[in-house]
Formats: structure tokens, sequence, C-alpha cells
């Protein structure tokens, strides 16, 4: 497995399949590049490259401080390694925090943008409520509590597992911690108005983990945007409702590639 060598010298590993135009899938939260493996084969016709965040998967996991700012460099250091001038982001929760900051702090690099289940920040964004995070800080949880909060009961009732939006099960605990706390002090609402590439929103309008009305927030600070919210999906709406949210997404950079080539 190739790995890409950040400015600190941290070695990023990264995973490429199929040929066409570059799209970078950026996951969650403490989840490494599995976490698209359900739904990766939706953007055939398209170059996909995932990435393991430092702390997860095959790449190298420092006990130090994590910031979505940072992981956004981590992502330029894979670029970088694939001769990727530039490349269409699609980015989902905290994958959608580190987008935030590569079109604020490298515009150059995206030809179009998708932030998915995602937000401002704690400051200026739509924050989940003291229940949910009392239920998640309870030490005798189950992943139930998570997964209730990814998918409809319908959906969970019908699929059994593997799930994949539940974390890397090799994570270290500090590197966990890490993680919660680079999530947790994303801040990006300055940077928003800068931000010049072409973006879709998307978000399920039952989704209380990262409140829906974050979608619009976002929407209105980011020149252009376009908002769709997916009736009924919960905070993974990528996996459950892929048949609204991948065409959507495929749609969006089709028609960003005939504006930018005249076709």
């Amino acid at each position: 497995m190739p790995h890409a060598a950040t400015i600190d010298g941290t070695r990023i590993a990264y995973q490429v399949r199929g040929e066409g135009q570059p799209l970078v899938l950026l996951a969650g939260q403490s989840n490494n590049h599995t976490c698209w493996d359900p739904i990766r084969s939706d953007f055939e016709g398209h170059r996909t490259v995932t990435l393991d965040w430092r702390g997860t998967g095959a790449s190298d996991k420092p006990d130090e401080v994590y910031s979505t700012r940072g992981f956004a460099q981590d992502v330029v250091a894979v670029l970088d390694d694939l001769g990727l001038n530039s490349a269409n982001i699609y980015g989902t929760s905290m994958g959608g925090r580190v987008a935030q900051w590569l079109a604020i702090d490298h515009p150059e690099r995206i030809d179009a943008l998708v932030l998915g289940c995602t937000s401002p920040g704690a400051a200026h964004g739509y924050e989940r409520s003291q229940e949910i995070r009392k239920a998640l800080a309870d030490p005798a949880r189950t992943d139930r509590v998570l997964l209730e909060l990814m998918y409809t009961p319908g959906w969970l009732a019908q699929n059994p597992g593997p799930y994949y939006v539940l974390g890397d099960t090799s994570m270290p605990s500090y590197a966990k911690g890490r993680h919660l706390v680079a999530s947790n002090r994303h801040e990006a609402w300055d940077g928003l108005p800068s931000i010049t590439a072409p973006t879709l929103i998307l978000h399920g309008s039952d989704d209380i983990f990262s409140p829906a009305a974050n979608a619009q927030l976002l929407a209105d600070r980011i020149p252009g945007a376009r908002v769709e919210l997916i009736e009924g999906a919960r905070h993974a709406y990528f996996h459950e409702f892929r048949s609204v949210a991948s065409p959507a997404v495929l749609a969006f950079l089709a028609a960003q590639d005939r504006t930018q080539h005249g076709a």
C-alpha cells in the first residue's frame, strides 16, 4: 500500500481505484478508508482516492495534537504523492470539516466540493443535544446507540452488518481521543466565505448527530453553495440512501465538469 510523507514526516496510507477524473473521498472521525467500501463502486468512472487518517489504518499514529486543518495538509500530501494538481473532494462528517479547510487553504487543488453531514464548528454551528452527548459518553453504551444515530430502525433491522461507521477498531485509545478533540475543535466559520470551489452540501433531514440545520448554515456562508436534503435519512445517509446520495454527487460533478470544459 502506498504512503505519502507529510511535512512533519508522518506517513499517510492511501488507496487508489479506477480511472477517470480524480475524486478524493474523506471519511468521518476515527474511521479509515474502509468507510467507503460499501459505496465506492457507485463512483466508477472516477479515479477514487481514499486515505487512512493519521491515527488510523495503515497510517502512522503519532501521539500528538491533531486538527482538521492539519488533516487537510495530510490530504495535500497524498495529492502531491499522486502528482495530482487538483481533484474533486467529497467529505462526510469530520471528513467534511477537513474538506472545508482544503477549500479555504488550498483553493487551487479543488475542482468541485461536496460536503456531507457536516458543520462549520461548534461556535457557530448547530450541535447535537446534551442527551446525545451523555449517551455517547456513557461507558456502558453499546454500538447500538451510535448505529441508531447513523441509520433508521428499518434499515438496521434488514442489515445486520458489518457496519463501517463505528470507527477503526485497531486505533490506539490515544488516537481516538486525538480524533475526537480535532473534530470538536473544528472552527472554519471565518474562512468559509473565501471558498471558491463549486459546492454541493448533502445532509439527511433526520440527522440529529450533526443536526440538519447545519446544511443551510454552510450554504449561506459559502458563495454559490447548493443544499440537497435527503428526506428520512440520518447521519450515514451515504450508505442507507446511496440510491439518492451517490447519483446526486455524480450529477453535480458531471455538471461542474461540463461547465469547466465548456461541453
